[in-house]
């Protein structure tokens, strides 16, 4: 299946600013509701085939897991032993759903909030927390897991994920390169200039935008007036407009635009209309720009309990798998507060490794500066 390259494809209803806020539409992709009703969809159905209620609760159990890590990194931050978290609270759908359907040899870039999907990629625990606790310059070696490191600075992965796809395309592989990234990162030129990259030389890339409805303490209806998936079209870049809370939807609207990536037909622009339910990171305080009203409306569509209610309704979620998953989420939880406490401040001159991957004189006389200075404290090595 390839998806039309026109613009307006599978967008929202009017362009509205309800309908930019809202996940359900009449062209939004939606296959389960929030009150658990799996809905039928010609266009998507075929990619979802293959998941019934023994696979759909296996993506119910990343769900859980994920969102019980999120709440021990954000525990850990408040008692000071991270120094930031930025939480995927209530977003947990659209990140396993897209993160299982990426083959192993595709390549993730993302921005600093994809927790979900380096779990799906197989990052380790405690390298989820690395560099937030400050003892290292990133998480894990991309190369390990195909996946970059979490790039802070806003949409830039996008233009790396644009040239990582034109390297596979260069090696004639079938691999797809997928970038993450927030509905702020949509207004940044990067964006654009990723988008026009991509559609140029049809390169198999993805671009999946959460759209969380906030850039930080801005709402999305500020920067869009209509929904951001009309964007990528006016760059030659079809679109999806998919309900961000729905992990079957994100799953067969995810395999859908990999398979257009593989097949030779370019780039896809995924909207996932999803919403942070906690804060920006744990230095922000959403209750100063946020009505507790909208939290409360959007606890209603929450992207686990759809899957709990469909999975009951089925008969496939008794008290004891229930019990089960909390108690393998729990000891997750565990596992990674544990990792976390042991880890241990770097030597002060590992600042200066891997800096280039060759050696270079001006990084060689800055250890050594470095390296004297130290010496003049007590213990000679800045300690």
């Amino acid at each position: 299946m390839t998806i039309d390259n026109q613009p307006g494809v599978h967008l929202g209803r009017d362009g509205g600013l309800d309908d930019v806020r809202l996940p359900a539409g009449a062209d939004t992709v939606q296959l389960l509701t929030p009150t658990g009703e799996r809905l039928s969809d010609d266009r998507y159905d075929a990619w979802v085939s293959d998941i019934g209620p023994d696979q759909l609760l296996d993506l119910y159990e990343d769900m859980v897991v994920i969102r019980r890590i999120d709440a021990e990194a954000t525990a850990l931050q408040r008692q000071g032993e991270l120094g930031l978290w930025p939480p995927l609270l209530g977003q947990e759908a659209s990140q396993i759903g897209s993160g299982r359907a990426l083959r192993s040899d595709d390549f993730v870039f993302s921005s600093y909030r994809e927790h979900g999907v380096a779990y799906c990629r197989g990052a380790g625990l405690v390298d989820l927390l690395r560099v937030w606790r400050g003892t290292a310059q990133s998480g894990w070696n991309p190369y390990d897991i195909n996946m970059a490191t979490p790039q802070v600075i806003i949409g830039a992965q996008t233009l790396h994920a644009t040239g990582y796809a034109l390297g596979i395309q260069a090696d004639g592989t079938d691999a797809v390169a997928v970038a993450y990234f927030g509905d702020g990162a949509t207004s940044e030129g990067d964006v654009s200039e990723a988008l026009i990259f991509a559609a140029t030389y049809a390169a198999p890339v993805v671009f999946f935008c959460q759209n969380n409805q906030y850039a930080i303490s801005e709402p999305v209806g500020l920067q869009a007036q209509r929904p951001i998936a009309e964007r990528a079209p006016g760059f030659g870049v079809p679109s999806i407009r998919v309900d961000g809370n729905d992990v079957l939807a994100v799953l067969a609207a995810s395999r859908a635009a990999l398979d257009r990536a593989r097949s030779g037909g370019g780039p896809t622009f995924i909207e996932a209309v999803t919403y942070r339910m906690g804060p920006h990171t744990t230095a922000d305080d959403p209750t100063r720009y946020r009505d507790p009203s909208e939290l409360d409306e959007w606890r209603g569509r929450d992207p686990i309990s759809r899957v709990e209610a469909y999975l009951d309704a089925q008969g496939r979620l008794d008290e004891e798998r229930l019990t089960s998953i909390h108690a393998k989420a729990d000891a997750v939880a565990a596992e990674m507060r544990a990792g976390c406490l042991a880890l241990r401040d770097p030597e002060p001159l590992t600042v200066f490794d891997n800096v280039y991957a060759e050696p270079h004189t001006g990084i060689a006389r800055q250890r050594d500066h470095y390296s004297r200075y130290l010496r003049t404290f007590v213990g000679g090595d800045g300690r």
